[in-house]
């Protein structure tokens, strides 16, 4: 007899059926906002349901980044600001990411751009910005003068870029902090500075 409930997951709802079975592990599918889940007879409720959110949820971000990925071809889009350097580096794979810790990285070993998905949400200058950083990446691993010379003479939206990102990362840390009438202001706000 399978048990069914709603849950919401990453702001996303989902109709979740589960079906004790003979089964060793908790396993789920997700197809639409249906998540099926098989598990064994023997797992306690409570674990069950904090598995159930965690499948949820790294199925949510799956089906996201794939959607992401087909959507935005990120390897023509780093390959295209790596045309910019003077000795273009050789990058082989890029993927936009699901990940809290960074705006992107380049990985010397695999040749390999990672960018957060949460960029293409950004204007264009601020994405093409990060991805210039990590290509810089390729030739200084660190963040010497000399590289960031280079980046700059490749993008000089560099520092323009890194105050954007400063600032959304500060809104993004305070938001749920301020109080809701200025959420409320914030979010009706115009992008002008009146001169008094």
């Amino acid at each position: 007899m399978a048990d069914q409930r709603v849950i919401t997951v990453d702001g996303m709802t989902l109709t979740v059926i589960v079906t004790r079975k003979a089964v060793k592990n908790i396993n789920a599918r997700l197809r639409d906002t249906t998540l099926s889940i098989s598990a064994p007879y023997a797992v306690d409720g409570a674990d069950l349901d904090q598995a159930i959110t965690t499948l949820a949820r790294r199925l949510i971000q799956r089906i996201h980044k794939q959607r992401i990925n087909k959507e935005e071809d990120a390897l023509a889009l780093v390959r295209r600001i790596a045309a910019r350097f003077p000795d273009p580096p050789v990058v082989e794979r890029a993927e936009f990411t699901l990940t809290e810790a960074r705006w992107g990285s380049y990985s010397v070993t695999t040749r390999t751009v990672r960018l957060n998905a949460v960029l293409l949400r950004m204007p264009r200058w601020v994405l093409e910005a990060v991805v210039a950083h990590e290509i810089a990446h390729a030739i200084h691993p660190d963040h010497s003068p000399a590289f960031w010379r280079l980046l700059r003479s490749v993008c000089p939206d560099t520092d323009r870029a890194q105050t954007f990102l400063a600032a959304v990362t500060w809104m993004a840390r305070t938001w749920n902090d301020l109080p809701p009438i200025e959420r409320s202001l914030l979010e009706g706000m115009h992008n002008e500075i009146d001169e008094a």
